[in-house]
C-alpha cells in the first residue's frame, strides 16, 4: 500500500488530503484506516507526531459521508472524547480540513467558555462532536446533547482517558451512547493495565502498534543535566541563551511553578508565556499563538499541554522538573521530533529526581546521557541515590509543613468558574466526582 488512494477513501477526502500536501500515509494511518473502514473496533498505539488523528478522522469522515443519516437530519453520529481543550481544538481543526469538500458539520465543546453558544450549535445540528468529558456530561445532563445516534466513538489519548481520573466520566458517557457502536482507542502509550481496562469497551478489537510500546522518537536527541533545584532556572536560561534557541517548550510540574519560571525568564530578557489549567481559554490561545508565530520564544507549560500541542518543527523541549509518571515523559518530548523532523529534549535533574530518571530509562529502554554544565555542578549529589519512596515521603512532609505555616484557607466564594476543571474532568472542589487520590492529585497539577 503506497498512497492514500490505495486505502479506499472517497475522492472528496483524497482531494482534501492532497490540499494538505500529503500523498503517502504514515505507518499508523496505513495500518489503522482499513480496519476502521471495515467497521472493526481498534486499539491503536503509535509515537506522538506520527499522524494518529488522521488515522481515525479520515475513515470516520468517509464512513459518515458514504452513509448519510436518515431523512438527512444532522445528528451526532460520531463522538471523539479527549482529555484537554487544546487537543480537542486541534482535532476539530483537522476534521474541518479533511472534511472541507464534504457537506459535513463538526463541533468542539469544552469547559472554560460559555455553554450557551455550544447548546445553540448542537440544536442547529452536528454530524461529529469533539468533547472533553466534563463539559460533555454537563450538556448531556441538561438534555442539550443527544448521543443516542452515535455510531462511532473515539477515545483519543486513551491512556489518560482511561486513567482512574477519567474512568468514571467515561462510564457515565457510555450510558448516553448506544451499546451497538464502533469504538476506537488511540494513544501514544498503552500499559498492560490500560489495555485490560480498554477491552471493557471494545469488541474483538484489532490491535495496531506501529512502534515498540512506550518508545520515544528516534529523531529526538535526549540528554540530562545534573544540577541543584535552586539553580534550575539559571541553568535553563543559560542553555537557551548559549544555544540562541528561539522556540523552546518547558514543562513544569505545577501551575504556580510555571508562572514563576515564566516571570524569571522574562526578567532575563527572553519573551515567555505560561499555559496551564488556571489560565482562561483566551489566555491559553493567545500564549500558544504567540509561541507559534515566534513572538514568544519560550512557552512554559504543565502536562496539560503535553496532550494536544501541535507545533510544526518545534526544535527544543526542556523538562524543568521530571514527571513522576514515566509515560508522561514520552508525551512531553513527543512535542519535538514530529513528522520525521529532528528535535532535542533536555531534562534538568536534581538529586531528588534521580530515581525518576531511572524509571524513565527503564520505560523507554534507553540510557539518557547525564551531563554537568560548567558553573552548574550540583552541591548535593551523593553516591547513594534516594529512592522514589524516600523522595515522596520528603515531599509529603514538606507540603505538610507548608500547610501548617500557611494556616487554614478561607472558604472559596460561590462559583464563577462553572465547577469543572481544565475542560476534561472533575469539579475543581474536592467534593466532586470521585476518583482516587493519586489521580486527583495528578489532575489538579495540570
Amino acid at each position: 500500500m503506497n498512497t492514500f488512494a490505495d486505502l479506499g477513501l472517497s475522492d472528496q477526502i483524497l482531494r482534501a488530503v492532497t490540499d494538505k500536501g500529503y500523498e503517502i500515509p504514515s505507518p499508523i494511518q496505513a495500518q489503522a484506516i482499513p480496519p476502521v473502514l471495515e467497521g472493526r473496533d481498534v486499539l491503536a498505539a503509535a509515537q506522538t507526531g506520527t499522524g494518529k488523528t488522521a488515522g481515525f478522522t479520515l475513515p470516520i469522515l468517509h464512513k459518515l459521508s458514504e452513509n448519510p443519516s436518515r431523512n438527512n437530519r444532522r445528528v451526532v453520529r460520531s463522538l471523539v472524547m479527549t482529555p484537554t481543550r487544546e487537543l480537542a481544538a486541534q482535532i476539530k481543526a483537522n476534521i474541518d480540513e479533511y472534511g472541507s469538500h464534504l457537506d459535513f458539520k463538526s463541533l468542539v465543546v469544552f469547559g472554560g467558555v460559555g455553554i450557551n453558544p455550544q447548546i445553540n450549535k448542537l440544536r442547529a445540528g452536528v454530524d461529529m462532536l469533539v468533547a472533553t468529558p466534563g463539559r460533555l456530561l454537563d450538556l448531556c445532563q441538561q438534555r442539550a446533547c443527544d448521543l443516542s445516534n452515535v455510531e462511532i466513538l473515539v477515545l483519543d489519548e486513551a491512556d489518560r482517558m482511561l486513567d482512574m481520573g477519567f474512568i468514571n466520566d467515561i462510564k457515565k458517557v457510555m450510558n448516553y451512547i448506544p451499546k451497538k457502536r464502533q469504538t476506537l482507542l488511540f494513544s501514544a502509550t498503552f500499559s498492560k493495565e490500560i489495555k485490560t481496562i480498554a477491552k471493557q469497551f471494545l469488541t474483538n478489537p484489532v490491535t495496531v502498534e506501529v512502534a515498540a510500546q512506550n518508545t520515544t522518537a528516534e529523531r529526538v536527541e535526549q540528554r540530562a543535566y545534573r544540577c541543584d533545584q535552586s539553580t534550575k532556572a539559571d541553568l535553563a536560561i543559560h542553555l537557551i541563551k548559549q544555544g540562541e534557541w528561539n522556540q523552546v517548550l518547558i514543562f513544569t510540574k505545577t501551575k504556580h511553578g510555571a508562572n514563576r519560571l515564566s516571570d524569571r525568564i522574562d526578567k532575563a530578557g527572553i519573551t515567555s508565556s505560561a499555559i496551564h489549567g488556571n489560565k482562561s481559554q483566551g489566555a491559553r490561545e493567545r500564549a500558544l499563538q504567540g509561541f507559534k508565530n515566534n513572538s514568544v520564544r519560550v512557552l512554559v507549560a504543565t502536562d496539560i499541554a503535553a496532550r494536544g500541542l501541535d507545533i510544526a518543527h518545534l526544535p527544543h523541549v526542556i523538562n524543568y522538573e521530571l514527571p513522576n509518571v514515566p509515560s508522561d515523559y514520552v508525551h512531553r518530548i513527543g512535542r519535538t521530533g514530529r513528522a520525521g523532523k529532528s528535535g532535542e529534549a533536555l531534562s534538568l535533574v536534581c538529586n531528588n529526581e534521580r530515581a525518576f530518571l531511572k524509571d524513565i530509562e527503564k520505560l523507554i529502554s534507553k540510557k539518557i546521557p547525564l551531563l554537568t554544565e560548567d558553573g552548574f555542578a550540583p552541591d548535593l549529589w551523593p553516591d547513594r541515590m534516594p529512592s522514589t519512596s524516600e523522595v515522596q515521603r520528603e515531599d509529603a512532609e514538606r507540603k505538610k509543613q507548608n500547610r501548617q505555616q500557611r494556616g487554614p484557607r478561607s472558604p472559596r466564594g460561590g462559583g464563577g468558574g462553572g465547577g469543572r476543571g481544565q475542560g476534561g474532568g472533575k469539579p475543581s472542589s474536592s467534593g466532586g466526582r470521585g476518583g482516587n487520590n493519586r489521580s486527583s492529585t495528578r489532575r489538579r497539577r495540570s
